[in-house]
């Protein structure tokens, strides 16, 4: 059972994918019957807010997108690269409009961490997690105020149990100027750690 709690959808069909929220369900209800913390909604757990590293952005300037998620205490989620095939990889994905490009996304380094459920340690994060999008505006983008919709998608766990796996919208929003323009540098707080 304890493969269950973090098998993806990703296997057999609806009918596997029924029984894996059917069973992920039961376990987080076993954890709170037996006394276990209050299990939030999944949507709850992961609070993404998103920062831009430019204001405004020069055509044809690099600049970056950085995406602060705030996991609640005694929950984690696993990194960009689980260790196991069966767990869901935390992914960040843009919809990018156009005169902008993807040049990186950058995760941070994951916690290895043992857990009841796994027999081995898992590659997780926890506490306040942020995802850094490296981008290039277009020599001819657009001029004005974007906005970038992106799309956080994880699966939260506390060290019983697993919730489902979610898709989480936040947006970042940029005004392009023209070629030239002296941008000032915002939240070197966020941007200036590496």
């Amino acid at each position: 059972m304890r493969r269950v709690a973090h098998r993806p959808e990703k296997q057999v069909g609806k009918t596997n994918l029924a029984i894996f929220a059917s069973l992920t369900t039961g376990l987080a209800l076993g954890a709170l019957a037996a006394g276990a913390q209050e299990i939030p909604k999944a949507e709850a757990v992961v609070k993404p807010a998103a920062y831009v590293s430019l204001a405004p952005v020069p055509q044809g300037a690099a600049f970056e997108v950085a995406v602060v998620a705030e996991i609640l205490p005694g929950f984690h989620i696993n990194s960009n690269k689980p260790l196991e095939d069966y767990l869901i990889a935390t992914t960040l994905k843009p919809e990018l409009p156009p005169g902008l490009r993807l040049v990186e996304t950058a995760f941070p380094k994951a916690k290895l961490q043992k857990f009841d459920f796994s027999e081995n340690a898992l590659a997780v994060f926890d506490g306040s997690v942020t995802v850094r999008l490296k981008l290039q505006a277009a020599g001819d983008a657009p001029l004005g105020a974007v906005k970038i919709p992106m799309t956080l998608r994880y699966q939260a766990c506390n060290d019983r149990a697993c919730l489902r796996p979610v898709n989480k919208p936040v947006v970042a929003e940029i005004t392009v100027a023209a070629a030239g323009t002296k941008p000032q540098v915002q939240h070197p707080g966020i941007f200036g750690k590496r």
